[in-house]
């Protein structure tokens, strides 16, 4: 390591294991938050996706762990807590290289594995435990796992973890955790709803660290748009940017239903294609990662499960098949290429009805997603005819239909013949019959 881990005082195991594992040059985040870490402060930390942060977290709170005297009686030191399982899996992984040189363990408990293994592996008294909030709090209710002597809480992926509605069951969990103990969280946003209260619960005087630009697209990732006319032509698009490729490929969908059709649908087609998404069990959607990251498949089909924590080395181009719902999707989704100073494109499949949505994603990101159109495949569609100053579709003024009044019932009643109006007397011409004249007592 170069610059300032180079000059940290680490324990000898993780200065092995960072040799060995031969990182390059520490990212922004790393540069500021690991001093911070060290000196034990708790930390609110802010970075895009893809800037090294799981290595900023996991390095000091290893350190705190080896360069002090370990309890006897067992239980977990240092526990983090992330969304995903997916993410879950990447930390644990970054972990157990970290430790490589030691003799601390680090497991993982998740969703949708054997409660009672789970179990099994806590009575082997983990250092460390990376956990998704709702299995974790399992545990800690039917007493299986002990944080009683936790010395450093990680949230990872806080903002997300809001999303996801944990908010309540974090916070439970900090609930048997120790007050003394240092807590990092660490968020895409340091103003995302509900974050300041979350904080305010856990951490004692936290330092605020931001890297980098939150809403800045990486430089290193090349932004295309290919319009479509419709499903069918959005799946030959697909296959075709598919076809003749053998590197590794992401495509995103917005449902799961959509992505399973697309992982069948290129299957189908003599591709190697897996497919992701929140329903299949942990070990399916492990062995589907696996392939990906040993060349068993080149395509993998997802739905926004595996925008997050999903790092796997050499993905060279992200398809939006379906276009994301928000600009921090977007960014979040094409982060899976473009990693570690490697280069990567990202696709936009986007039809009529998506034009408007693209216009904000680039005006929210600050990009241009070139335009690009694959031979006898170009659509129909265009662009839209008339747009407004901001390059959304501007469309023909509907007119506002005119109130109809309103009819009483008592307005719609049979009426009886009408009065004839009273006519006017007429002049005295000489022929009426003479009037007798009123007495005016008066005059009397």
């Amino acid at each position: 390591m170069t610059h300032v881990l180079e000059n940290l005082d680490l324990d000898r195991s993780l200065q092995l294991a960072l040799e060995e594992l031969a990182f390059g040059q520490p990212t922004a985040v790393q540069q500021d938050v690991i001093p911070l870490a060290l000196a034990g402060a708790d930390l609110r930390v802010s970075a895009p996706t893809g800037s090294g942060k799981t290595l900023a977290y996991l390095l000091p709170g290893l350190q705190a762990l080896l360069g002090n005297t370990l309890p006897t009686g067992g239980g977990t030191l240092m526990l983090v807590l992330v969304p995903t399982r997916e993410l879950a899996r990447q930390v644990l992984k970054s972990c157990r290289q970290l430790l490589a040189k030691s003799s601390l363990r680090a497991d993982a408990l998740t969703g949708g594995a054997d409660f009672k293994y789970q179990k099994s592996l806590l009575r082997k008294n983990p250092e460390v435990v990376i956990a998704t909030p709702g299995r974790l709090l399992e545990h800690c209710e039917h007493r299986s796992a002990d944080l009683s002597g936790l010395r450093v809480l990680v949230i990872d992926e806080a903002d997300r973890m809001l999303d996801m509605g944990f908010r309540d069951d974090v916070l439970k969990i900090a609930a048997f955790c120790p007050p003394q103990r240092q807590t990092l969280l660490l968020s895409a946003t340091l103003h995302a709803r509900g974050l300041g209260d979350m904080s305010a619960a856990l951490q004692k005087d936290p330092v605020a660290v931001s890297c980098g630009d939150i809403r800045a697209a990486h430089e290193s990732i090349h932004h295309q748009r290919i319009l479509a006319d419709s499903q069918d032509h959005k799946d030959k698009l697909l296959l075709a940017l598919l076809q003749d490729s053998g590197r590794k490929q992401l495509v995103f969908a917005n449902k799961r239903s959509t992505a399973s059709r697309l992982a069948d649908y290129l299957r189908h087609h003599g591709l190697r294609a897996g497919c992701l998404h929140g329903e299949m069990s942990t070990e399916e959607r492990k062995a589907i990662v696996t392939r990906f990251e040993q060349g068993g498949v080149t395509t993998v089909t997802a739905s926004d499960v595996a925008a997050r924590g999903l790092d796997i080395q050499g993905i060279d181009t992200v398809i939006n098949y379906d276009l994301p719902r928000s600009g921090d999707d977007y960014l979040h989704r094409t982060g899976r290429t473009g990693r570690a100073d490697h280069k990567g494109t990202a696709i936009s499949l986007v039809s009529a009805a998506d034009w408007n949505l693209m216009i904000s994603i680039q005006r929210y990101l600050k990009i241009e997603m070139e335009p690009r159109s694959l031979p006898g495949l170009k659509a129909r569609y265009a662009g839209p005819k008339k747009m407004k100053s901001s390059g959304k579709a501007s469309g023909s003024k509907k007119k506002t239909p005119s109130a109809k009044k309103k009819v009483r019932a008592r307005d719609t009643k049979a009426k009886g013949k009408p009065r004839k109006p009273p006519t006017a007397r007429p002049a005295n011409d000489g022929f009426a019959p003479l009037m007798k004249r009123r007495r005016d007592p008066d005059k009397d």
